[in-house]
């Protein structure tokens, strides 16, 4: 439900502007890339902002929000429940975290170890004993500095089958497809070109995963060009982190 008093005020008509701003950078990305009206799903994260900004954004038809931090995503989750969004988990992830994250995340997408597949699965199929939530939808995140793995996370590419094995095998999870960030200090088309490549070699291996997750407020042009499905989009939208207090 959205809170009057959110609907707006001089933030929402700030929110209202840089979103739609946000939006037609998209539309000119996905129609200079030749893809039609095929729109990447655009994610809104929205760490370190409250929870009225995101049912302002709620107000404004965004759908799915992003976050990386579990106690704070949690909260918001909680908060927000009537709210009708789809919450995915975008950062680094503990293990000791995943019993946490699956009580509100349809998607995670830094799935990049054995070790996270295995203690996601175990939590979701608790979960879904528990409440009957639907499978979790898993995005490797794959790393692009180098092969041997990475400063900004993800799993090297050659690990790539390997995971993306072991999460198909999982019960309660979904192989959704494949997540990056773009190198630091570099162009990202190459780094992007590289992870579609990627993700064309792991649909061949299996169909349905076909999701790529890739592209932030600097670079979502770049990403749009090689394919990316989803888009993580924060301060362009949300403005400058506030003050921490």
């Amino acid at each position: 439900m959205t809170d009057p008093a959110t609907v707006g005020d001089a933030r929402f008509s700030e929110l209202q502007a840089r979103l739609a701003a946000v939006r037609e950078r998209i539309a000119r990305a996905t129609a200079a890339a030749g893809r039609g009206t095929d729109l990447p799903r655009l994610i809104v994260v929205t760490k370190f902002h409250p929870a009225d900004d995101i049912r302002r954004l709620a107000a404004l038809g965004v759908t799915d929000v992003g976050e990386n931090r579990d106690q704070e995503a949690a909260a918001k989750a909680q908060d927000l429940a009537d709210a009708g969004l789809t919450w995915h988990f975008v950062g680094q992830l503990q293990t000791k975290k995943a019993k946490s994250v699956v009580r509100y995340a349809s998607a995670v997408h830094s799935v990049d170890r054995p070790q996270l597949v295995d203690a996601l699965a175990k939590a979701v199929l608790n979960e879904q004993a528990a409440s009957g939530r639907g499978n979790l939808d898993c995005f490797i995140q794959v790393s692009l500095e180098d092969d041997a793995g990475a400063h900004r996370g993800g799993a090297a590419p050659a690990d790539v089958p390997g995971l993306a094995e072991r999460i198909a095998e999982a019960g309660g999870l979904r192989l959704a497809g494949v997540m990056a960030v773009a190198p630091l200090g570099a162009a990202p088309e190459p780094a992007f070109e590289k992870l579609a490549r990627i993700s064309q070699r792991l649909v061949a291996d299996h169909p349905s995963a076909t999701a790529m997750s890739a592209g932030m407020s600097q670079d979502l042009e770049a990403a749009v060009t090689f394919g990316a499905t989803h888009l993580r989009i924060g301060s362009d939208i949300l403005g400058s982190r506030p003050a921490v207090r």
